[in-house]
């Protein structure tokens, strides 16, 4: 298929599937270029960058993404393990952003409380 019709597929934009071409995401698995040196995309390549905009949700980089998928396309009997661990990484980053926020949550509230306190306060003094 031609990458007008990918778009369509996937709901990315030309450029955007010709960047994740230029930085590996996409590669002879999944596109080809014809003798009139025009891209000819798989039913795969369809998949794939779903697969790309799903892991981008989840709050992978494309560095990590590619990594992760690197992993899991190495031809040895570890790749189970190096996802794995991937993976675990991955969600222990998430686990310690989730504390993060947590923490800049309370922060934020107790300075809300401060301020309608101290606003309670001034209007009843006067």
């Amino acid at each position: 298929m031609k990458i007008n019709e990918l778009a369509k597929k996937t709901g990315l934009t030309p450029p955007t599937i010709r960047f994740y071409e230029k930085e590996g995401l996409l590669d002879t698995r999944h596109v080809q270029r014809g003798e009139n040196n025009y891209r000819d995309y798989c039913e795969e390549a369809v998949n794939h960058l779903l697969m790309i905009k799903e892991v981008q949700a989840a709050g992978f980089t494309l560095a990590e993404f590619k990594k992760l998928d690197d992993a899991c396309n190495a031809e040895d009997e570890l790749v189970t393990q190096r996802a794995a661990m991937f993976l675990r990484q991955k969600i222990a980053e998430v686990s310690e952003k989730r504390a993060e926020l947590e923490r800049v949550q309370i922060y934020l509230t107790g300075k809300l409380a401060e301020v309608l306190q101290e606003d309670t306060a001034s209007v009843s003094l006067q």
